[in-house]
């Protein structure tokens, strides 16, 4: 019943913007806590932002001011604002979900629903 897809993924030039998107189903984003996640290759799954059920926000420290996570509740859909993209940024981007309100750490641990995943890389 729970799905997640991510879309808004491509290739950009350093300091370029991108719009993440993440249409859920089975589930209202509103009450969720969602999160966004990145893995470059060779290296492991970080977390990039999360919202939790109650609008309170964390940021990775990597992302923090040039990165918003939001939500559509209309749409039921999830989104990453980046800005500033920088080379290391470059990775399969994530959407996740847990069941309830809360948002704990922002690690993949206490996710238990992710999308496919959209690629982003960012050239110099």
């Amino acid at each position: 019943q729970v799905q997640l897809v991510e879309s808004g993924g491509g290739s950009v030039q350093a300091g370029g913007s991108l719009r993440l998107s993440c249409a859920a189903s089975g589930f209202g984003v509103s009450t969720t806590c969602m999160g966004w996640f990145r893995q470059a290759p060779g290296k492991e799954r970080e977390g990039v932002a999360q919202i939790s059920g109650f609008s309170g926000l964390t940021y990775a420290d990597s992302v923090k001011g040039r990165s918003t996570i939001s939500r559509d509740n209309t749409k039921n859909t999830l989104y990453l604002q980046m800005n500033s993209l920088k080379p290391e940024d470059t990775g399969m981007y994530y959407c996740a979900a847990r069941s309830g309100r809360y948002c704990y750490r922002l690690s993949e641990g206490v996710f238990g629903y992710w999308g496919q995943g959209t690629q982003v890389t960012v050239s110099s």
